[in-house]
């Protein structure tokens, strides 16, 4: 069972943030549920995978722009199967130019963006393209440029209208440890164990809880019911499934744990707006342009 993961962020000496770079051969293997206090600025140049932050779950695909803001759970984003040529990531504290610097007037819309991103942001359209390119070029920068250059990407977010917010209800992880750890076993349960049956019993016994008490504390923290929660995550699986395997959709919705299709077709249908199979034809619509 996979614990808390409270991920320390130490940037390499000589600089106030964090930049990596992941590919082919440099695979990101930080796949577990996690969170840190430092606001995550990750590009992913090309490929289809899983969005999961906070209580939000949700399919990209051709690469994604994603900003996290502070002590905002998420997962690892790409792996081998995720197909995509790179992944670029920032990391920076709120105040890693100093007490104050994002107080200054010319700051605001920074610092009005850093607020939004406790939301989770996926930027899409030409930001997208434009800032992915100059986030891949951090690495062909010296420290003070670099610098610079995070600026100028931070500025340019703040003004773009191509964006979309992840999580509506504001959702972080509490700063008390025993909370942590209680919502972060759940959360990884059902990451490891979606594509069979959750038995209430179990994640409340997971959770030192009964299981009216779990269900109270579980919508108080996440905004949504457990079931709900559950839910979602096997519909993006199969969101995921439907664009990239050629599978019957009867056979996708048992692979991502439903035991009744016409039960999953509907609730793919409320959930996505349309039909597994009309989903589908659209999906592949998108990547063929």
């Amino acid at each position: 069972m996979q614990q808390l993961a409270f991920e320390i962020i130490t940037p390499v000496f000589g600089n106030s943030f964090k930049l990596e770079t992941f590919d082919e051969y440099n695979v990101n293997h930080y796949k577990s549920w996690h969170y840190h206090p430092e606001i995550e600025l990750v590009y992913i140049n090309g490929g289809s995978g899983k969005r999961q932050i906070g209580t939000h779950m949700s399919y990209f695909n051709d690469g994604d722009l994603i900003l996290i803001g502070k002590n905002l759970p998420h997962c690892g984003f790409t792996d081998r199967s995720t197909g995509n040529r790179k992944e670029t990531l920032v990391q920076f504290r709120e105040d890693f130019l100093g007490q104050g610097f994002f107080d200054i007037p010319e700051m605001e819309k920074l610092k009005a963006l850093f607020s939004m991103a406790e939301q989770g942001l996926a930027f899409h359209g030409d930001t997208k393209s434009r800032v992915g390119l100059a986030m891949e070029g951090l690495d062909e920068l010296d420290g003070f440029k670099r610098l610079l250059s995070i600026l100028d990407i931070l500025h340019e977010l703040s003004l773009s209208t191509e964006l979309t917010i992840l999580n509506a209800e504001r959702f972080a992880i509490s700063t008390e440890v025993s909370e942590q750890n209680r919502i972060n076993k759940v959360f990884n349960y059902v990451k490891n164990n979606f594509q069979q049956p959750i038995p209430l019993e179990t994640v409340s016994s997971l959770s030192g809880m009964t299981e009216p008490s779990f269900c109270r504390y579980f919508k108080k923290t996440t905004s949504k019911t457990f079931t709900q929660f559950v839910n979602e995550y096997r519909l993006v699986h199969a969101s995921k499934l439907l664009a990239e395997k050629e599978m019957a959709i009867s056979d996708i919705a048992f692979e991502a744990g439903f035991q009744n299709v016409s039960h999953f077709t509907r609730l793919f249908r409320t959930f996505t707006g349309m039909s597994p199979s009309a989903y589908r034809h659209e999906m592949r619509n998108v990547i063929s342009t």
